[in-house]
């Protein structure tokens, strides 16, 4: 069987190329890295691309864009192109991660352990 013959695998580039039309990064002024998560406005549109669409299913509770990829088994270069026409289209929003919350100042923690004990 020569090459041309096998036709398109999964992860091709051929595929991969197809998928994003040609583009490999992000459009949308968010940044997208691997920890943004991202849900969906709304489900999938009739005509839409199937990976898309695949995206808003997968979206309809919060998912990393790390999370996404696996799921998808889609490069994460992919998976931010596609994100970012569904932002830029409004049908998913993507937000930072909750930050870690800061635990006070050690000297806080020991005035305040020191004022309760002299209670």
């Amino acid at each position: 069987m020569s090459n041309g013959d096998r036709g398109w695998e999964d992860a091709s580039p051929e595929r991969l190329y197809v998928i994003t039309g040609g583009r490999s990064g992000s459009s949308a002024p968010t940044r997208l890295d691997l920890v943004t998560l991202v849900v969906a406005r709304s489900g999938p549109r009739p005509g839409m691309q199937p990976e898309k669409a695949t995206i808003m299913r997968m979206c309809e509770a919060p998912l990393s864009v790390a999370e996404i990829s696996a799921y998808t088994g889609l490069p994460v270069s992919v998976v931010t192109v596609l994100l970012s026409d569904l932002l830029a289209e409004n049908h998913v929003m993507a937000r930072a991660p909750v930050p870690p919350a800061r635990l006070p100042d050690r000297a806080l923690i020991e005035a305040v352990i020191d004022g309760l004990q002299k209670l």
